[in-house]
């Protein structure tokens, strides 16, 4: 799977937020070859051309790739494909492969994220860093914060159904923009309070 950092993963997650959904799991490879389709970039171009096209995409291009999400959910949904499934038997089949090798790796990776992404974070707080490293220490920082999630997420499971809550809220209507009561009638009751 490509490697992209938050801010690419932002703007996707705005912007397409199907396609930001399916780089975290076994479909990325598909989405980085829509994400380069749309941008008009060659399919195998290094995550860090696509991250900058991202990051420096026209309108006419967030467009383009608004599009593209908007095909790949109908394409995913034609094709009957469940993110939450998928996602639930990835992390399965990694979990099955722990209890049948017995590898304690997972576990002391694990363990050091937890020591150095706080430890950085202690040290953060009570000393100053110099000012010549601090862009340096904000990109550790943010790779340490990214990987001590994946890691939690692997043995506690992660928030696959807040992601699409996310997904979901941005593709809706803000109830302030519908007429007067159709909010309340949205949900099966009137502005009487009728079912």
């Amino acid at each position: 799977m490509a490697d992209f950092g938050t801010e690419v993963l932002g703007v996707l997650g705005s912007v397409a937020p199907m396609i930001a959904t399916a780089l975290g799991g076994p479909l990325a490879g598909v989405a980085v070859r829509t994400v380069c389709g749309a941008l008009g970039l060659p399919e195998n171009s290094p995550a860090s051309a696509v991250s900058a096209a991202v990051m420096g995409a026209s309108p006419d291009q967030l467009l383009a790739l608004k599009k593209a999400d908007n095909d790949f959910a109908a394409q995913m949904k034609a094709l009957d494909v469940d993110f939450a499934k998928l996602s639930q038997t990835d992390i399965a089949s990694a979990r099955q492969r722990e209890v049948s090798v017995h590898d304690s790796t997972p576990a002391i990776l694990a363990y050091a994220l937890t020591a150095g992404f706080f430890g950085l974070l202690w040290l953060m707080v009570f000393h100053d860093v110099p000012t010549g490293n601090s862009a340096a220490v904000n990109i550790l920082l943010g790779a340490l914060g990214t990987a001590w999630m994946a890691a939690m997420n692997y043995f506690f499971g992660s928030t696959y159904g807040s992601k699409s809550k996310d997904a979901m809220l941005f593709q809706s209507v803000p109830a302030s923009s519908l007429p007067e009561g159709r909010a309340v009638r949205s949900a099966g009751v009137d502005a009487a309070g009728h079912g």
